[in-house]
């Protein structure tokens, strides 16, 4: 990044506001937003947050893509990563003492990769998708995970057509309940490796940084617990969630955990999601 142009970005980000809406985006990164959820998750009126999004753009921070009728906001990662290279290398002077708390090195922790990788999916309610992304890591990981779910906003049980498919699918049904994030921000908890939140709601939330600086992705899926229609139409809207994170976690356990750098992996998750997130039938040139 040229000097010139750090002090747009600064100044972009220096409103609370657009500091929100950029820090939403990059949690929801790869896969991006579309204006009206913004809104809704921000608490913001539409003309405020366009007018937030402007801003951003202008500065270069945020990318849009039109799909369809609808544009998707993306932040910019390569530009992110212009504006952090120049406070690091040009602000700091390249003071290793400075990037240290940041740096994450080069690869996951030794002890992560002895006791298997600790991995932590995240969404609302705790009752569907995070279960059944635990129980398919659990099961397709055969020993080399260990595999949690939490919910910002946890039901008090797992939701009866999730309990359904997990059975039909062959998965135990012991241990898996939902519980609060917070379980997991505990000193005695495990430090994650891999978090993973599987719905926007809970990527939308502000939620402070991990400790152990885990690789995180978001595989956002619509919530079947909202799914409408008769008792087979509901049940069919949780069988498409699982499948869905069949085909993820499927990919996911394929890595080669051992042979790849965080840069590396954080790259595969993020290909992931935004394979999973890729409308019917569209290809990237």
């Amino acid at each position: 990044m040229e000097m010139s142009d750090a002090p747009r970005c600064f100044a972009a980000l220096s409103h609370e506001g657009r500091l929100a809406v950029f820090r939403l985006l990059m949690r929801m990164a790869p896969q991006g937003a579309r204006p009206t959820d913004m809104a809704q998750t921000l608490s913001l009126k539409q003309n405020t947050l366009s007018h937030h999004l402007a801003g951003l753009e202008a500065a270069g921070l945020i990318l849009a893509e039109r799909q369809g009728r609808s544009i998707l906001y993306r932040a910019d990662m390569a530009a992110l990563a212009g504006l952090m290279a120049y406070v690091g290398l040009d602000l700091g002077r390249g003071r290793p003492d400075l990037a240290q708390p940041f740096s994450g090195g080069d690869g996951l922790t030794l002890g992560a990769r002895q006791g298997g990788f600790n991995v932590l999916f995240l969404c609302s309610g705790n009752s569907a998708r995070s279960i059944f992304a635990e129980a398919l890591l659990r099961d397709l990981g055969r020993g080399r995970f260990n595999a949690h779910s939490a919910g910002t906003r946890p039901n008090a049980e797992v939701n009866p057509f999730a309990r359904q498919v997990l059975a039909r699918n062959g998965h135990a049904l012991a241990g898996l309940r939902p519980k609060p994030v917070d379980v997991f921000r505990d000193d005695a908890a495990p430090v994650m490796d891999f978090v993973f939140t599987v719905c926007d709601t809970a990527a939308g939330e502000e939620c402070p940084p991990w400790a152990g600086q885990p690789i995180t992705g978001h595989w956002g899926l619509p919530d079947p617990v909202k799914a409408e229609g008769t008792e087979a139409e509901r049940a069919l809207a949780f069988a498409q969630s699982y499948a869905a994170l069949r085909r993820r976690i499927g990919a996911f356990v394929a890595l080669p955990m051992n042979s790849l750098n965080r840069l590396s992996l954080q790259a595969a998750v993020d290909a992931i999601g935004e394979e999973a997130a890729r409308p019917e039938g569209r290809k990237d040139p």
